[in-house]
C-alpha cells in the first residue's frame, strides 16, 4: 500500500530521517517546519535545516507559528495525510492535527522511553552517566512522550561520547528505523506496545545557568556534564590570563587520576591540562576561548600561561 505522508520537524536531527523516506520512495506530499528565525551576525532570516532539505527536494513547505487555529488544521487536513511523521518538530501537536491523517502520526524520539521524554532527551542521558539509550518511533499522541512504542533501537553510550556524537549516530538510525516503521504500516503489520509506567523521567530543556562547570562535583559527574553539553550549548568555566577572566568553553575532557584543591589546576604542561575536582581529576582536551576556534589542550596551553594552583571556577 502506497502512503501519503506528512513530514514534520525542525532541525539538523531531522534531516536523516525525511531523507530515508524519500529515497525510500514513499510520497510527502508536504513538510511541516519552524517558521525562519533571525541568525547569525546580520540577523537575516534563516530557514530551518528540515526547511532547506525539504525545498531542495521539491517539497511544498509550511512554517505556521501555531496549529491550533481552525484555518491551519484545515489546510493540514487538505493533505489528505495516510500517515504523518513528527521528528523534533518543536511545536505541540493538537489532536485535531494527530488525528487528521488516516493512520495518525509516528514520532521518531532519541531516547529509551520512558525514560526522557521530552526536549532534551540526548544531552540528560550523557549528562546523567547513562550507558546505554537510543531512538524509538512511537505512537503521537496528545500527553508528552507518553504513546506507544512501535519500533526500537539501542546503542551504547561509550565514556568519553560527546552529545554531539551520539546526535548523529542516533540522527542516522532513527531515519532507518522510520522507514522501516512505514513499510509495516503499508503491510498492516505495525505493533505497538505501551510503554511503562517504571522508569519515568523528563529530559527538560538546558538553561543557560546550568551549564557552568562545578569543579565541587566528582569527577565522573564533571565528565559527562562535559560531555553532554558538547558542542552546544557547550560547558563553560572562567579561567584568568594575567588579570582578566574569561569564559572558556570545554567540549571535550577524560577522566584522569589525581588530587589537589578542587577547581585548581594540577598540571598545564605539554597537552596536560589538569584541573582537581571533589574527588579525581579531568584532563581538558578540546577547549575555546570566547570569540576564537576550538582547539586541543596542546595548542591552547602554548597560548595561555597557566601556573600549577591555579584556580579555575
Amino acid at each position: 500500500m502506497s502512503l501519503r505522508v506528512v513530514f514534520m520537524g525542525t532541525p539538523d536531527f531531522s534531516v536523516p530521517t525525511l531523507m530515508e523516506i524519500v529515497g525510500q520512495g514513499w510520497e510527502v506530499v508536504a513538510c511541516y517546519s519552524q517558521p525562519p528565525r533571525k541568525a547569525g551576525r546580520g540577523m537575516e532570516l534563516k530557514k530551518s535545516p528540515v526547511h532547506e532539505a525539504a525545498e531542495s527536494l521539491g517539497i511544498p513547505v509550511y512554517t505556521p507559528k501555531s496549529l491550533r487555529s481552525a484555518e491551519e488544521q484545515e489546510v493540514f487536513r487538505s493533505h489528505n495525510a495516510d500517515i504523518a511523521v513528527v521528528v523534533a518538530y518543536g511545536l505541540i501537536l493538537p489532536n485535531e492535527v494527530i488525528e487528521a491523517p488516516t493512520h495518525g502520526c509516528l514520532n521518531g524520539h532519541a531516547s529509551l522511553l520512558p525514560r526522557w521524554r521530552g526536549a532534551a532527551p540526548i544531552n540528560r542521558a550523557i549528562m546523567a552517566g547513562d550507558k546505554e539509550t537510543g531512538i524509538q518511533v512511537m505512537r503521537v499522541e496528545e500527553g508528552l512522550d507518553t504513546g506507544a512504542i512501535c519500533l526500537s533501537e539501542s546503542v551504547t553510550i561509550c565514556a568519553d561520547m560527546t552529545a554531539g556524537e551520539l546526535h548523529d549516530r542516533l540522527s542516522s538510525l532513527g531515519g532507518d528505523l522510520m522507514v522501516r516503521a512505514l513499510s509495516a504500516l503499508s503491510r498492516g503489520g505495525l505493533s505497538e506496545t505501551p510503554q511503562s509506567e517504571q522508569g519515568v523521567t523528563y529530559a527538560a530543556k538546558i538553561k543557560k545557568e546550568e551549564t557552568r562547570i562545578n569543579w565541587s562535583l566528582p569527577a565522573q559527574e564533571v565528565h559527562n556534564h562535559i560531555r553532554g553539553l558538547s558542542p552546544f550549548p557547550g560547558a563553560w568555566c572562567e579561567i584568568t590570563f594575567g588579570s582578566k577572566p574569561e569564559r572558556v568553553k570545554v567540549l571535550r575532557s577524560s577522566l584522569v587520576k589525581g588530587e589537589g584543591p578542587t577547581g585548581t589546576v594540577l598540571q598545564a604542561e605539554g597537552s596536560d591540562l589538569i584541573i582537581a575536582c571533589s574527588q579525581g581529576a579531568v584532563k581538558l582536551t578540546q577547549v575555546q576561548r570566547a570569540g576564537k576556534r576550538a582547539v586541543n589542550s596542546e595548542e591552547f596551553l602554548r597560548g595561555a600561561s597557566l601556573k600549577q594552583g591555579q584556580a579555575v571556577s
